[in-house]
């Protein structure tokens, strides 16, 4: 081999994935000519030279090429980690240097276009159709069977790759798919089962040579997001022969006779297919990192010797250890502070840790593969070895977040629409029952939902009447709830069921333990129901033990009073703050489809039950003034107006109708609280000023948790709290307990 010092190369791309690259080509002598659209590249701060152009930009990048070889010579060019294996071609065709045909780096960058060379040579692979319109997605499903992906023909790192389900995920699919896609040229195919792999090959001297082949970790569904890979394969030597030989057998389809090969290949019950190849080495840190400390072997000296007309040498491996990339992930919001990174470098086994996510910037869950805050390289003896100190990893770094900049009101809604299917809820823009998707059991109510849609119409014939000629006032809208202090009059309505009522969309301990956590957090109370089933309360319980008991728990009357009281003693022995019960869940539809019996009880029989206990009980359902003047007589420590959300009996007053003259009849000396069609924080200041000394708020918090989990929750906390505050500021409420009747209008009676 002759001495490549002095010589110049010309890498395409200056970011973190080619600083590897870079630095190889220097300790090898060569002089870098780095290209890269960002000026403040880290690629530049390392590199020789610099040229200022779009990676994408095939024109640009040869106009520059040509123009520096004017005065300079470049003797190979090349990229890596990169999608840019056009501007390559193009460059190296340009300029003559070693390199593959643009027709060739063409097919292997466009999704569609390498798909037709692969299926033109017999090469295993899915079913596929091109997309360039909605029309075209719904006609290819006459000849593809689901489950299906959505991926853009023309990018990289899993952006815009969606799975589909079915073809009511098709419209979401194709407009995800379509950000992504730079030309608007979309691939929809036949989703492979089985495990993935990353493979790494270098062509040469008329030889493809495998240099690597991990197994890829992919996770969240939907999306495809690579949290890592382990570095070598696990997978059987037979599997791995046969994975080279598609590999290889695809190099040659798509005209990769010189450089570098990547490929994603997919292990399925039908064999070996290829997902995709490009003309270039591997992302993801495989190619820089995990091979060449599992084998000793520098893939980007290999690579750059190939780009300069040279073969590579000590190709074959001298060590044989295990070495691992995986993701770090922040929580979404605003990330504050990043905690333990250093700590986390001195561990023994980590290689290399890379942030790639700074204090102030907003986190949004991954979609792809570029939406990840960090990653960690691990190099151990064995897999479990290197497992175990990626746990020590993840135990010491620590992203500090505020959760709420995470998401926005259209996110929460589209990922709640996406995750309740079309049979449960449509998340309609108003929540108002006119239009529901489901009933009982699901997010409806009975019958015509007539009661339903009367909770919402009946606040809102209520208006709110400002006034401005007044002292300036700073709202407070704290209190408390039986002693305990509340930062925010609004607390979370019982809501169980997560797969009878909402498609399984997690199971209920999530929900419960999300729902209580986010509630505390945020200055307030979350109250949860034990369910129709008869074990479901457990979870409920152990929920809010994680909370130290910060909740109430609300039991069904169930006519056995012996499950009634074991439920409400064992709340009592863990500590739980108060109990109750939904005394309007009399015949509940979820109860009588699994055969359980609910019974209305006099006051004397409730009392009775009441006695057992020495925390607070509460009576949620009443609708009437004898149903809470017997309430009251009886020392129930507070009622709740409530009509079970329409989901009890149609023909129901919405609870705003009834508030006021129960709230009158019971004038302060128990807390009164209401549910039912509260939107808003404008519905919050009008239950309050029609009597509530606080509310619960059901659909709305499960919408926004589904839809946004916790920061979702906080999301919405955020802007009813502020909507009250609003309202109280211009109608001069200073304190909760300052708002008052005539401050509202209503629509008809004045």
């Amino acid at each position: 081999m002759k001495s490549v010092a002095d010589k110049t190369i010309l890498i395409i791309g200056g970011g973190l994935l080619q600083v590897p690259i870079i630095q190889t080509a220097k300790t090898m002598k060569l002089k870098t000519l780095v290209a890269d659209m960002n000026p403040s590249s880290i690629g530049f701060q390392i590199s020789d030279e610099k040229i200022l152009m779009s990676t994408k930009d095939v024109e640009g990048m040869v106009r520059e090429a040509k123009k520096y070889c004017k005065t300079q010579s470049i003797h190979g060019v090349i990229t890596a980690g990169t999608d840019a294996s056009m501007t390559v071609a193009a460059v190296a065709s340009a300029i003559g240097l070693p390199g593959i045909r643009f027709i060739d780096a063409e097919a292997a960058t466009n999704k569609v276009k390498m798909r037709q060379r692969l299926k033109e040579h017999g090469i295993p692979i899915p079913r596929f159709a091109a997309v360039w319109s909605l029309l075209d997605a719904k006609d290819a499903l006459d000849s593809l069977t689901f489950p299906l992906v959505m991926k853009p023909a023309d990018n990289m790192g899993a952006r815009g790759v969606i799975k589909v389900n079915n073809k009511d995920e098709i419209q979401h699919a194709f407009r995800h798919a379509k950000k992504f896609c730079p030309t608007g040229e979309l691939i929809l195919e036949e989703y492979m089962e089985g495990p993935e792999l990353s493979v790494d090959a270098l062509a040469f001297d008329g030889q493809i040579r495998m240099t690597g082949i991990a197994d890829r970790i992919i996770e969240r569904e939907p999306y495809f997001i690579e949290i890592g890979h382990n570095m070598p394969s696990a997978l059987p030597s037979s599997v791995l022969k046969e994975v080279e030989d598609v590999m290889s057998r695809g190099m040659k389809a798509l005209g990769i006779h010189l450089g570098a090969g990547k490929g994603d290949i997919k292990v399925t019950k039908d064999g070996v297919k290829i997902g995709e190849i490009a003309a270039r080495l591997s992302g993801g840190f495989m190619s820089a990192f995990t091979y060449p400390l599992s084998t000793g072997v520098n893939l980007n000296r290999a690579a750059l010797l190939i780009a300069l007309g040279e073969t590579p040498d000590n190709l074959e491996p001298v060590l044989n250890r295990v070495s691992i990339e995986r993701s770090l992930l922040s929580p979404p919001g605003k990330l504050l502070q990043i905690h333990g990174a250093e700590e986390a470098k001195k561990i023994e086994g980590v290689s290399e840790v890379f942030l790639q996510s700074n204090p102030g910037d907003v986190i949004k869950e991954p979609t792809n593969n570029i939406d990840k805050s960090g990653h960690v390289i691990i190099t151990a003896d064995t897999l479990n070895e290197a497992n175990q100190i990626f746990e020590k990893v993840k135990n010491t770094i620590r992203f500090e977040v505020d959760e709420v900049f995470s998401v926005s009101e259209k996110e929460i809604a589209d990922g709640a629409r996406l995750r309740f299917g079309k049979e449960i809820c449509w998340v309609c823009k108003v929540c108002d029952g006119v239009n529901c998707a489901s009933g009982v059991p699901g997010m409806g109510g009975v019958g015509r939902m007539e009661t339903f849609q009367d909770n919402y119409t009946a606040l809102q014939e209520y208006h709110i009447i400002p006034r401005y000629i007044r002292d300036h006032v700073i709202p407070n809208i704290e209190s408390t709830f039986l002693g305990y202090p509340l930062k925010t009059p609004i607390m979370s309505a019982p809501m169980t069921g997560v797969g009878t009522n909402m498609n399984f969309v997690m199971t209920d301990a999530d929900y419960a333990q999300i729902v209580t956590r986010s509630f505390i957090q945020n200055g307030s109370l979350a109250w949860l129901g034990d369910g129709a089933t008869p074990e479901k309360y457990k979870i409920m319980l152990a929920a809010l033990e994680k909370v130290d008991g910060k909740g109430i728990l609300i039991c069904k009357p169930r006519s056995d009073e012996g499950l009634l009281l074991e439920r409400l003693h064992e709340a009592q022995s863990l500590g739980i703050f108060a109990v109750g019960m939904d005394i309007d869940a009399v015949n509940f539809k979820t109860m009588t489809v699994k055969n359980l019996s609910s019974i209305a009880r006099n006051i004397e029989k409730l009392a009775k039950i009441k006695e057992n206990l020495k925390i607070p009980f509460i009576l949620k359902g009443i609708m009437s003034l004898e149903d809470s003047k017997l309430a009251m007589e009886a020392g129930f420590d507070a009622i709740v107006v409530s009509n079970h959300g329409g989901r009890v009996l149609d023909g129901l007053p919405g609870t705003a109708r009834v508030l006021p003259e129960i709230s009158e009849f019971v004038n302060g000396k128990i807390p009164v609280l209401m549910d039912g069609g509260i939107r808003s924080g404008m519905d919050v200041f009008r239950s309050l000023a029609l009597g509530a000394d606080a509310v619960l708020v059901g659909r709305p918090v499960a919408i926004s948790l589904v839809g946004g989990e916790e920061a979702g929750v906080r999301f919405l906390l955020n802007r009813y709290t502020e909507e009250l505050r609003q309202s109280m500021s211009i109608t001069g409420a200073e304190s909760i307990s300052q708002i008052e009747r005539n401050m509202l209008r209503h629509r008809f009676l004045g």
